[in-house]
């Protein structure tokens, strides 16, 4: 025979159960309203500039039923663009989520780790001293990001530096690299000054389509696989001797994941230059909106830098008209005063 106290016990758990299932609904009806943000924003993007396109237009083009200059414009210019910045401000974002969660430090992502001035740097160095073209100029990017990652790995691993001195090592890291950068700058002609400024200028109108197909690979394939690691990285969360006791392997997870946060980055800086904050801002918002569960997280962090970074390539197009503010200005004043406030309030 059941008890009182039984009833009352499987009442309050079917209660909570519904509440959980209510809230897990309510977050998904929230990102299918980013989602929703993102198809207008692109639309608008597309549409706007100093060719305007109809929505007509668009969908003219779309449908191979449009020629002319509204076709060159939107399939060689405005789309590639719109295309890199999702696909990049998703990658960015989902780096900087995971580095946060395997480091447990709210401040790390692919720039303060110093990975994209590592890919600055070895793209300066391939501009100047081997006149490279742009295809050599983005492997020495790659490079660039690979050795630096290489770098902070072997300290983390080998040297067994806490997460917040490996954060530390990657500020000394990117201080380095940015002043390699200067020095070289310092020894270019002014073409070649020119050529490595522009470089370190983040831009999604850089890209062709077959590198944006890449990112686009990458950031998916990434995504699949953090997603594969949601419950290690949960439980990283709750604490290392927590997630060992639980089984998960706490070093392997860390090593494998920042192997793959290193290549997702490294793709993103070749590509697209130096693009910052995007990876340490977008994490956050996510995590006000739907707390520490990275099964939510990972999707949350993608969409949100996606549109982050479209919403910022727009706002430069459409303040200056034909010209454009390269994007990776406008991020960097959305995230310093974002890195300003995690600081003053003490990494909580």
């Amino acid at each position: 025979m059941i008890g009182l106290s039984t009833i009352t016990q499987r009442q309050a758990t079917g209660s909570i159960s519904v509440r959980y299932r209510a809230g897990v609904r309510k977050k998904w009806l929230l990102f299918g309203a980013f989602v929703l943000a993102i198809v207008l924003l692109a639309g608008f993007a597309v549409s706007r500039g100093a060719y305007a396109v109809s929505l007509r237009t668009l969908l003219d083009v779309l449908l191979g039923e449009a020629d002319g200059p509204a076709r060159t414009v939107l399939l060689s210019i405005r789309l590639p663009r719109v295309c890199a910045a999702l696909s990049c401000g998703w990658a960015l974002a989902i780096s900087g989520l995971v580095i946060q969660s395997l480091l447990k430090n709210p401040l790390g992502s692919a720039s303060t780790l110093g990975i994209s001035q590592g890919a600055a740097f070895g793209a300066a160095l391939s501009i100047v001293l081997f006149h490279a073209g742009m295809q050599t100029v983005t492997l020495a990017a790659f490079l660039g990001a690979i050795v630096t990652t290489v770098i902070i790995l072997f300290l983390a691993r080998i040297k067994k530096l806490s997460a917040e001195a490996v954060i530390l090592a990657g500020v000394a890291l990117s201080a380095l690299f940015s002043s390699a950068t200067i020095l070289v700058q310092y020894l270019a002609t002014e073409i070649q000054l020119a050529i490595v400024v522009f470089w370190t200028f983040g831009d999604v109108g850089r890209p062709n389509w077959p590198q944006i197909l890449i990112m686009a690979i990458a950031a998916a394939g990434s995504t699949l696989y953090f997603a594969f690691l949601r419950w290690a990285l949960n439980a990283i969360a709750s604490g290392e001797d927590t997630a060992r006791g639980l089984g998960v392997g706490v070093e392997r997870v860390r090593l494998f994941g920042m192997m793959a946060v290193a290549l997702v980055a490294a793709f993103a800086t070749a590509f697209h230059g130096v693009i910052a904050f995007v990876g340490l801002i977008a994490p956050h918002i996510a995590r006000r909106l739907v707390g520490d569960d990275h099964g939510l997280l990972i999707a949350f962090s993608g969409v949100i830098g996606a549109l982050l970074l479209l919403a910022a390539d727009t706002f430069g197009r459409v303040v200056v008209g034909s010209a454009s503010i390269p994007v990776g200005v406008i991020t960097s004043f959305l995230g310093a005063p974002m890195f300003l406030y995690l600081l003053i309030r003490g990494y909580r």
